[in-house]
């Protein structure tokens, strides 16, 4: 994927996947790859057409989908699916500068966004799994989550869409398993 972006110059795009990591530092579980590509605003089909051409799509028109919702939704040759998001927001630009790199074996890294970044994007999906997901961060960090940070960015996502639930289910969680 790394070599449709360089041959075709694209300036400062960064990759950034998102894992859920659970059972220990060494154990990795997820059922696809999401990705995220910093694109800005504007010219996303000289980026959706080369992935579209290198991956099989996994929806009809495929490219007026990733064109609609900013999401280019394909498959590698053995099925596995990847979720390439093109990310132009602020908060996302943030998102990205925060990622760090996690070793997953010797000699190969990921970078990966962080906890509280995970738990913002997931709130704001608020999806049953993204909730769970959710409650397994907060036990596994603990006090390392950022609480404010996590907020601050929540907040005006929620606020686009006048949601003061998805906050309030957030604190809840917080409370529930606080150390």
């Amino acid at each position: 994927m790394y070599r449709i972006f360089a041959r075709r110059a694209v300036g400062a795009v960064r990759l950034s996947a998102a894992l859920q990591y659970s059972g220990g530092a060494n154990r990795v579980k997820t059922r696809d790859v999401d990705i995220t590509l910093l694109t800005g605003l504007g010219g996303e089909e000289s980026l959706v057409d080369p992935l579209l051409g290198q991956y099989r799509p996994r929806v009809a028109d495929a490219r007026r989908f990733a064109l609609a919702h900013r999401v280019v939704l394909v498959e590698t040759a053995s099925r596995i699916p990847i979720d390439i998001s093109l990310a132009g927001l602020p908060f996302e630009a943030r998102v990205i500068d925060r990622s760090s790199p996690f070793d997953v074996e010797a000699q190969t890294s990921l970078t990966t966004c962080s906890a509280e970044d995970l738990v913002v994007l997931k709130a704001f999906a608020g999806r049953i799994q993204d909730w769970l997901d959710i409650q397994g961060v907060i036990v596994r960090q603990g006090r390392r989550l950022d609480r404010p940070l996590i907020f601050a960015e929540l907040r005006p996502l929620l606020d686009l869409r006048e949601d003061r639930e998805t906050e309030l289910k957030l604190q809840d969680l917080f409370a529930k398993h606080s150390v």
